[in-house]
Formats: structure tokens, sequence, C-alpha cells
């Protein structure tokens, strides 16, 4: 398989199933944020973190390759002129939106309770984390807004929500495993 196609030179590119479309088309803006995301996923992975978590976010990984197939088909497409789906892959499940739950309840019962919001920062590792976060934000931002005009699969909505509670979580968690100062916002009074 060539790297190069040069089918892109002029500003257009394919949906899964043949459909060209510009590429600042909302649908390519959705999966392209989605693997933007998959990439600090990556290095949240490379961090010092348990080998648990780094099973975990293996597992998103390549969740995050699901959605991005599933945003990279458009609904006409998604069906074969026989009746079958045309990506004959898993789709997002409400066990995989479970999962991630089932994991920050977990981190969660190990941490302070929250008072204040939390600026990002205290250790690149849990910066990362927050990175990831803010991406994934965009991320379901995008998809909310492609949902708008074309409707995608509801859990992928719910997926990337519960994705980026669970990158807020672990990075409270991280802050906490490498004694990182949480630094808490605390707005200025008014004077």
């Amino acid at each position: 398989m060539k790297i190069y196609t040069k089918t892109g030179d002029k500003g257009t590119t394919a949906l899964f199933g043949g459909t060209r479309v510009p590429k600042h088309h909302i649908r390519i803006d959705a999966y392209g944020t989605v693997d933007e995301l998959n990439s600090w996923i990556g290095l949240i992975k490379d961090q010092p973190i348990t080998a648990e978590t780094k099973e975990i976010l293996n597992i998103v990984q390549h969740k995050l390759f699901t959605i991005g197939a599933i945003l990279a088909t458009p609904p006409e497409k998604e069906t074969l002129k026989n009746g079958k789906n045309r990506l004959n892959i898993s789709r997002i499940s409400e066990s995989d939106c479970e999962l991630l739950e089932r994991e920050i309840d977990a981190m969660n019962e190990e941490l302070p309770p929250m008072t204040h919001f939390i600026l990002p920062g205290g250790n690149q590792s849990v910066s990362f984390c927050h990175i990831g976060r803010t991406t994934c934000r965009r991320a379901e931002r995008i998809s909310c807004l492609l949902n708008e005009n074309e409707p995608i699969d509801p859990t992928v909505i719910q997926y990337l929500n519960r994705l980026s509670d669970y990158l807020f979580v672990l990075a409270r968690k991280l802050s906490k495993d490498l004694n990182a100062e949480e630094i808490k916002w605390i707005p200025e009074k008014n004077s």
C-alpha cells in the first residue's frame, strides 16, 4: 500500500464508501480530531503509569479507531445493497462506556474529594492527560455538530464524553501517584 496517492492534492478526500468531500468537511474534522486524540493517548501510555492503566489505554486506542471508522462512513454508505453493514467491525457499546465508568469509580475511591476546579499541570504526565482530555472534548463537540447534520451512532458521543471524564480523573490519579501538586483554581474576588 502506497502512503501517497495524490488523490488529495486538490483539497478533497474520500470517505469510507468512496464519496469525495473537501478536507475541511465536518466529518473529516470529526475523525481527524479523534485521530489526534488517539495520538495523545499513545503519549500518555508511554508515561510512567501502571500496566493496568496502559492496558485500559490500549483498549481505548482500539475503540478510537472504531470511532474513526464510524465517523468516516456517511449514513447513506453504511449499508450495502444486500442489507449488510459495510463496516464489518464491532460497534461502540454500552459496555465500552461502562468499562470507563468502572475505571473512573475505582480511581475516584483513592482520591480526595474535589472541592475546586483544578488547573492543568503539576507534572508532564498529568499535563498530557489534560491535553488528551481537552482534545477529547473537542472531538465530542465536533461529533455533536456532525450529528446535527448527519446522525451518527449516539454511543459514539457517549463514549467520547465518558473518555474525557476518564482522562480528567486519570490526571488526578497520576497527580497523587507521582506526588505532583494539584493546584486548585480559586477565583480572585473583585476589589
